[in-house]
């Protein structure tokens, strides 16, 4: 089992809004093999090692830098934080606090020191986290099956949930064709399937509401259909068709990782498509300067952001104006960083991705509400 913790968008504000003297940033990719973890440890001492020293040469105050070297050396010594980790680290430093998330999807190393924190690559991990749950569901039996990048598939364990359908209305079968009320025949059976469906949401929930990882079901009609009408628990468009009763996790797995790819793939072309419609209406821009005003002023509507690149400098709190700079410091922080932060605040769907995913594969690719 990965042992994920993803922001929520909440966090995500809280993060993207929170300023003091000093904020650290740092990305590692981790593993969930405990055995394997001491090089991630490593590596995390390494960034804040580097990290540390851009703020010796930034002259940070040494209370502060202490302060905030605690928070680091605690975390580098905490054997049961770093045995459950999964595929990403991404740890948020002041003098005054400490966050960690553990990410389903690989990032890069990195480190940055600033006034704010920098979000980026948590974005890409919330947008697509290359991890999935399958829910295999059909009248005779019920289970979910954690999909990850990197392990094998394995069944989580759920508390209270229903063996089968039958069990979960307590009937020893729900295709019993004698009258009782309108609960007969194959209506009877669906109204069943309903109850059925609802004990299974009432004990997924606990786990699902909180993961932003897709889901994806398993199942034949009518209980598909059923499920999508019934259940609270958002579920991807497309399914894995058929009885599954009997399929390893691992087929299941192999499975849902073509639906998954063509999930992620249509939110990019369908990102694209409409920027070059509104390119022609001046509600789209590849432009840096332009894209940090719109999202100063709360003008975004939708935006792509490259994870890998960063763009040092500043963007001024009142007026969007950028001002660049050639290297990054404790000074600076990254542009296109900040811009989705404050296009994220005035609610626009913003997605981490590859520069090959953008258009014209610039920094970003931003539309906007209104035209330039």
């Amino acid at each position: 089992m990965l042992y994920v913790d993803t922001p929520t968008s909440r966090d995500l504000a809280f993060l993207n809004e929170l300023r003091a003297d000093v904020c650290m940033s740092i990305y590692l990719p981790t593993t969930p093999i405990t055995q394997d973890i001491q090089q991630s440890r490593i590596e995390f001492s390494n960034l804040a090692k580097e990290a540390v020293r851009q703020l010796n040469e930034a002259a940070t105050d040494k209370r502060r830098l202490a302060a905030l070297q605690e928070h680091l050396d605690d975390l580098a010594d905490d054997e049961e934080f770093w045995r459950f980790q999964a595929h990403s680290l991404a740890v948020f430093v002041t003098p005054d606090s400490l966050r960690t998330y553990r990410l389903a999807n690989k990032l890069s190393a990195i480190v940055e020191v600033s006034d704010r924190f920098h979000l980026k690559p948590l974005i890409r991990a919330i947008t697509f986290p290359h991890a999935a749950y399958v829910l295999a569901i059909s009248e005779n039996a019920v289970r979910l099956v954690e999909v990850s990048a990197d392990l094998p598939a394995a069944t989580v364990k759920v508390p209270d949930l229903p063996k089968d359908a039958a069990s979960a209305v307590g009937k020893s079968t729900i295709n019993d064709r004698s009258p009782s009320g309108r609960v007969q025949g194959g209506e009877g059976q669906k109204t069943r399937l309903a109850q059925y469906v609802r004990k299974v949401d009432a004990a997924l929930r606990p786990i699902l509401a909180v993961s932003d990882i897709p889901v994806i079901l398993a199942a034949t009609q009518p209980v598909e259909a059923i499920f999508r009408a019934v259940s609270a628990i958002t579920v991807l468009p497309q399914a894995i068709s058929g009885s599954h009763d009997r399929t390893s996790d691992a087929d299941l797995a192999s499975a849902a990782r073509p639906i998954l790819d063509a999930y992620y793939e249509k939110q990019i072309a369908d990102f694209r498509a409409l920027f070059e419609t509104r390119k022609s209406q001046r509600r789209a821009t590849n432009d840096i300067s332009d894209a940090a005003r719109a999202a100063t002023f709360g003008n975004i509507d939708a935006l792509l952001v490259d994870i890998d690149n960063v763009v040092d400098g500043r963007v001024d709190e009142e007026t969007g104006a950028v001002t660049f700079d050639e290297t990054g410091d404790a000074h600076n922080y990254g542009v296109v960083d900040e811009i989705a932060g404050r296009a994220l605040r005035s609610g626009a769907k913003v997605l981490g991705v590859r520069k090959d995913d953008i258009p014209d594969q610039k920094s970003l690719a931003a539309i906007l509400r209104s035209p330039l």
